[in-house]
């Protein structure tokens, strides 16, 4: 695809005034630290007109952050995502056929990348109960008090779960990642850009961001001749960042996991003993 260098100057005052948009959204009951000036508002981009012109793959990116902060993009993610607290049920079908299920909580402190984040999911199904838990760069499992070292393929979907996820998006400067626009594509009569993100572990991941509402509706990865997609439904406003409350994963056409959000908050006291792994 062409790109044309007004367009990138565009582009660039566009996603340079992000940085002073409106705070209008109380982050959470923990203070946090006030700022020098008060945010100026900004209108929100035209993304008809956008979405209608060439386009860059930081272009999409950017816009797509702008939206999921409601306006404010990267500084209102990372004001009101100081920490996170989620809790819901989830459904999962291991390649036996063997389903478990049952409530999960996942608590997270936030960090200038998610490579330095703390990220600890509690799951607790009928047949087992115990924790994940990402801090120091690795995977740790806990059970009751004891700490262990979980299977491969449980730490590669935990950690799929982080770094192929909508953060490994919405976060991939911080990351360090890069991006590539892959094209448009059609499916069910919705248009996407396709946004291919590369970490620096060289996971690959593809992005299906809508043309009309810049909102990430899946994402694809391949992983030892597998396919996975993972579908995301029912976007919702939290504290004025957006949320998909459903998501579903499929391997290879078939879903191997389900999961409902009950309740997420962002910015409540966490404690971070929570994250110790010894």
């Amino acid at each position: 695809m062409r790109i044309r260098v007004l367009l990138f100057l565009s582009a660039v005052s566009l996603f340079s005034s992000v940085a002073v948009l409106g705070q209008t959204t109380q982050p959470s009951p923990t203070p946090t630290p006030a700022v020098d000036e008060p945010a100026k508002p900004s209108p929100t981009p035209d993304l008809k007109a956008i979405s209608n012109k060439p386009v860059t793959a930081e272009g999409v990116v950017e816009t797509a952050i702008f939206i999921y902060g409601l306006g404010g993009g990267r500084p209102r993610l990372d004001q009101i995502r100081k920490t996170t607290i989620e809790k819901g049920f989830t459904k999962h079908t291991g390649a036996d056929g063997k389903v478990q299920q049952g409530d999960y909580e996942t608590s997270i402190i936030r960090s200038s990348d998610l490579y330095s984040e703390k990220i600890r999911m509690d799951r607790n199904f009928a047949d087992a109960r115990y924790s994940l838990i990402w801090a120091d760069g690795k995977t740790t499992g806990l059970y009751s008090t004891t700490f262990f070292t979980p299977d491969d393929a449980v730490v590669r979907g935990f950690e799929d779960g982080i770094f192929r996820g909508l953060e490994g998006l919405l976060r991939y400067k911080e990351n360090g990642s890069t991006l590539e626009l892959a094209g448009r594509e059609k499916d069910l009569g919705v248009e996407f850009f396709l946004i291919d993100v590369t970490d620096k572990s060289g996971r690959k991941t593809r992005y299906y961001i809508s043309v009309k509402s810049f909102q990430v509706k899946m994402l694809a990865y391949e992983h030892n001749g597998v396919k996975y997609k993972r579908k995301f439904y029912d976007y919702n406003y939290v504290q004025g960042t957006l949320v998909p409350s459903h998501t579903i994963l499929y391997a290879d056409g078939k879903i191997v996991e389900d999961t409902q959000i009950k309740s997420i908050s962002f910015g409540q006291q966490v404690n971070s003993e929570l994250f110790r792994t010894n």
